[in-house]
């Protein structure tokens, strides 16, 4: 399967991220170093997290968002505890864990059955996120409706002001992707390889961030896996990583945690790659 944006991550086209021309390094011991995402809240954006998954754990808690004809605003919220109607948001929880093992999760159920669903409430169950005062919030999930620039936009700028990390995939196509090409926002796509602790920064966004998202192996419905690809995979990669960031150092903004990452990509022009060695 190919997947758009993910071309712009092949090595002999990334190049190196840019320089931050820190004073003094940024190193993953400082980043992440003993962190296991304890105390960080994380919220899924998609078709609901399987809890009793044994990759995925507990989950602390959630919101299905239903649409509502007689509400004033369309939609409904109800809390609690919900099914994974289709597998996709177990898996982008799985990934989180296996970097962040001890963060709350919480699931904010937006899709259906088909893995569709509206844009009304898509942007309700982010607001919910918001709200709610997530940490960091993984959407494997987009829209390509200009018309919704605007609906969007007035959340994105809230979980900026509010230090809440959006982390979003770019769409599987070359095209427009709301909400990961608004500036504030983690944009995701594969890269090569499969290491999960492998990122690259790319200098020339709308694809801001490269993780593993090709022929990944996830957990899905009934406690079993499944070989997948797609940009929906790479987003929670980078959700973890964050997560993990915070963990141990939670004050950080959302553009410090940008700045801390593009220090530790593995293009990054401050350090060596992933597995490289230091010289003497």
């Amino acid at each position: 399967m190919a997947v758009a944006w993910a071309d712009a991550f092949e090595p002999d086209r990334l190049g190196s991220a840019p320089s931050l021309d820190l004073p003094c390094r940024i190193d993953r011991e400082w980043a992440f170093g003993g962190s296991t995402g304890a105390g960080v809240k994380v919220a899924v954006v998609d078709s609901g997290i399987d809890a009793t998954h044994p990759r995925v754990g507990s989950v602390t808690g959630g919101v299905v968002v239903e649409l509502d004809a007689d509400a004033e605003s369309g939609f409904r919220y109800v809390e609690g505890r919900h099914d994974d109607v289709y597998g996709h948001g177990t898996a982008c929880a799985g990934i989180i864990r296996s970097l962040a093992p001890e963060v709350e999760l919480y699931s904010v159920r937006v899709l259906g059955t088909t893995l569709k669903g509206s844009g009304v409430a898509f942007a309700a169950g982010l607001w919910w996120a918001i709200d709610n005062e997530m940490d960091v919030v993984n959407l494997s999930l987009s829209s390509s409706r200009e018309d919704y620039w605007a609906m969007f936009g007035e959340a994105v700028d809230a979980a900026a002001e509010r230090r809440t990390v959006l982390v979003a995939a770019m769409n599987n196509e070359r095209k427009l992707t709301i909400p990961s090409q608004f500036s504030s926002v983690l944009s995701v796509a594969c890269h090569p390889g499969a290491d999960p602790e492998a990122f690259s920064c790319n200098p020339n966004p709308p694809a801001e961030w490269g993780a593993p998202g090709m022929g990944v192996e996830v957990p899905w419905l009934d406690g079993g896996s499944i070989t997948a690809t797609g940009n929906s995979f790479a987003a929670p990669h980078i959700a973890g990583q964050v997560a993990r960031l915070l963990g141990n150092h939670p004050r950080l903004t959302p553009w410090q945690v940008r700045t801390v990452l593009a220090a530790l990509a593995d293009n990054s022009p401050t350090g060596p790659p992933i597995g490289a060695q230091e010289e003497p």
